[in-house]
Order: C-alpha cells, then sequence, then structure tokens
C-alpha cells in the first residue's frame, strides 16, 4: 500500500440509515480503501445500533487490512436532526430517536475522535469534496429517496442553521392543503415526490382499477424500491410514467425555488430514487426548473445528477473526520 496507509492517516466514515449501517475506510487522500455494510436494527434501542456502528467502522477497518491504532478519526451522518457540538442525535424519525447521544460512547469505544451529522449534510459534503473536488463554494444537494433530504454548503462551508436544522429540503411546502407528510405538515416536497409518496399514488391508482407492470413485478406493492420503478419505465409502464413525471415536475419547483433564493453555483441531485431513475427524470426536472426562475438566475450554474451514489455518506463522512483531526 502507499505510505499514508502505513501511518496513522486513515479515516473513516459512517453512513447510519434506518435499515443499513455502511462504513468506508479512507487513506489521507480520501482513497476508499475498504467498506463493510450491516442492518441497523433499530427496534433493538439506541445502544445496539451505538455496537453496531462499532462492529461496522471495525469491519471496514479489518478489510482495508489495517487496525484502529492507524485511523484518526470517525465521520457519521445520522437521518434526523443532530447538534454536531455536543455529538446528539436531537430527532432521528426512521429510528424513532430523541435526544441520543452517539460521540462519546462510539469514542469511549473506539478509543478515536468521533465527529457527528446529519446525513445529508455529511453526502453533500461528500459530492463537493469527492466528487466536485472542492472547487465550488456553494453547492445545494438534493437526495431524494425514500424521504427528501439536503444540505447547504455556503462560502465554502457546511451550513446548518441556528437550530441545526437548515437544509431540510425536504419539508419546504409545495402545495397548500397537499398530502399529508411525515412530519406532521400537508404539501411538502417529500409528500409529493419522495419514495413513499410515488408508492402511495400508484397504491391510489391500483386500487381505482389502473393497471401496472409493478403488480407483475411484486407480489407486495409495499415491497417498492426504486429499482422496481426503473424495470417498470424500462418496459412502459404508463402508470409510472405519469407518476414519476409528477414527482420531476414537483422536483423542479423545489429546484427553482431553492434557485431563486440561494443562487448556488452547482444544485446537485442524489439519492436512491435519482440513482435509479434520475436520468429518466431530468428533463422534466430542467424544463419546469426554467420555468420558475427568474430570469437570469440559472446563467452559470450548473445542474447535475451525483455519480457518488451510496459512496457520498462515508466519503463526507472521512471529509468530516479529517477535519475533525486537523
Amino acid at each position: 500500500m502507499a505510505e499514508t496507509d502505513s501511518k496513522p492517516g486513515c479515516f473513516v466514515g459512517v453512513d447510519l440509515g434506518g435499515t443499513k449501517i455502511l462504513a468506508g475506510l479512507f487513506d489521507s487522500a480520501l482513497v476508499l480503501r475498504g467498506t463493510a455494510k450491516i442492518t441497523t436494527k433499530a427496534q433493538r434501542g439506541p445502544q445496539a445500533v451505538t455496537e453496531r456502528i462499532v462492529r461496522c467502522v471495525r469491519d471496514a477497518v479489518d478489510e482495508a487490512d489495517l487496525a484502529m491504532d492507524q485511523v484518526r478519526a470517525v465521520g457519521l451522518g445520522v437521518p434526523g436532526t443532530v447538534d454536531p457540538v455536543l455529538g446528539q442525535v436531537i430527532f432521528a424519525p426512521n429510528l424513532g430517536w430523541r435526544g441520543v447521544a452517539l460521540k462519546q460512547p462510539i469514542e469511549k469505544l473506539l478509543g478515536v475522535p468521533v465527529c457527528v451529522e446529519n446525513d445529508c449534510n455529511v453526502a453533500v459534503l461528500g459530492v463537493q469534496v469527492g466528487e466536485l473536488k472542492g472547487k465550488p463554494r456553494n453547492v445545494v444537494g438534493v437526495f431524494i429517496g425514500t424521504g427528501i433530504g439536503g444540505g447547504l454548503i455556503l462560502n465554502g462551508e457546511l451550513y446548518s442553521g441556528a437550530a441545526h436544522a437548515a437544509g431540510e429540503v425536504g419539508h419546504m411546502a409545495l402545495q397548500m392543503n397537499g398530502p399529508q407528510c411525515g412530519c406532521g405538515n400537508k404539501g411538502c416536497f417529500e409528500a409529493l415526490a419522495g419514495r413513499t409518496a410515488i408508492l402511495q399514488r400508484i397504491k391510489t391508482a391500483v386500487s381505482g382499477g389502473e393497471k401496472t407492470v409493478l403488480t407483475e413485478i411484486l407480489e407486495d406493492l409495499d415491497r417498492l424500491r426504486s429499482g422496481d420503478l426503473r424495470k417498470a419505465l424500462r418496459r412502459g409502464d404508463k402508470l409510472t410514467q405519469r407518476v414519476i413525471q409528477d414527482a420531476a415536475r414537483y422536483t423542479g419547483l423545489a429546484l427553482a425555488n431553492l434557485a431563486n433564493l440561494l443562487s448556488p453555483e452547482v444544485m446537485v441531485l442524489g439519492g436512491g430514487l435519482i440513482e435509479a431513475v434520475g436520468d429518466e427524470m431530468l428533463e422534466v426536472i430542467l424544463q419546469t426548473l426554467k420555468e420558475h426562475t427568474m430570469p437570469g438566475s440559472l446563467t452559470g450554474m450548473e445542474i447535475r445528477l451525483s455519480t457518488l451514489g451510496d459512496h457520498a455518506g462515508i466519503t463526507g463522512g472521512a471529509v468530516l473526520a479529517r477535519q475533525l483531526s486537523q
């Protein structure tokens, strides 16, 4: 291995999700050397999940044929509101957590410094550094999967706001009195274009007598994944096409609001839904975006689909860990 790998100059990025934990071991140049993935098992409670995070980190280090004494720090992304100063999860609905400390327990178990952040903040940092090579100083990330999250880099710095809750783009209200969102409000971007919203629209249409190849692909529509939507689109399924195009229009509207408000250099789209059907959505997204932005506001702005996929979160975690150790 390179000389950097034989010294204590490696970093681990961790992406904690509602169903899985992914960890990646990176060298000092942020080259990925090893990964590990295990299920979250959130139903076992915070202590058990904390122990599983630690196990996943150790597995990633072992996969890279290294030892923990060669790791300088760990960066962890969590799906919820996080206080990065205290290293505490304020609220993580997908995990059922409120007020859960992660930084200190993990530091105690691993013996290295740990930083904790919102998962989408971490992901946009991963895209900015790992994919865009740190060049743009103003980046908006929108990540569409089961739900929708976002992250903001403004003037070269991750922006989390006074209450550590900035970047929650999925909860911008796009439709007055629209469908109920998991956050309790109505008409949120997430309730209109996230995968859960797409599933609900498809189920409602099927209940009303519409046909879809998804009922052939899946025994139970509740098990729908983004890859299933891609398969349906490739088979020319009209219902899936209509629902995905509607989601694309709402995504374009959300991006227009962000463009008018922040005028970033780059807006990047990622997440499981985008990874699966982003190419099919992009034309409608861009057309809607242009229709709802101020004249001239898109000049010099790049809108792109992320190429990092699942690795955005672990890359951003490694970036945070490297910053922590400096």
